[in-house]
């Protein structure tokens, strides 16, 4: 019988969910926002990444933060955060978080690596038409 690993694994993975979001929660209140980024995308949850953009935005001098932030990702990371800004921008409560992304994204990436991006195509033809 499984069942009972089954039940064991599946607790063991919520208990995981819960101290990385715990964690998340103790990075933003820190504000050590590039750690609270990269836990952000890893938990692949969008909504919270945008979370940790605005916070980085509230602060004093938010856009050089989120630049020196943004900059400083991975390659991956940054992929993940094209696709998740792509979505806020249909948002028009979302769309400065979603250009200032962008922006930083432009400035710092030169276009050939841009074009390494997966999805980079899809990610520009759907903002295109919001931006």
């Amino acid at each position: 019988d499984v069942t009972e690993i089954e039940e064991k694994e599946a607790q063991a993975k919520q208990e995981e969910q819960i101290m990385k979001e715990q964690e998340l929660s103790n990075l933003l209140h820190e504000k050590r926002y590039l750690k609270a980024l990269g836990l952000a995308i890893s938990l692949d949850r969008p909504h919270t990444v945008l979370t940790v953009v605005k916070a980085i935005l509230r602060e004093p001098e938010g856009r050089r933060h989120l630049e020196e932030n943004i900059v400083r990702l991975r390659k991956d990371q940054k992929e993940a955060v094209l696709a998740s800004l792509v979505t806020w921008n249909t948002n028009s409560r979302n769309c400065h978080e979603a250009q200032a992304v962008m922006e930083t994204l432009l400035r710092h990436e030169a276009p050939d690596t841009l074009l390494q991006f997966s999805g980079i195509k899809s990610a520009v033809e759907s903002l295109l038409p919001y931006t």
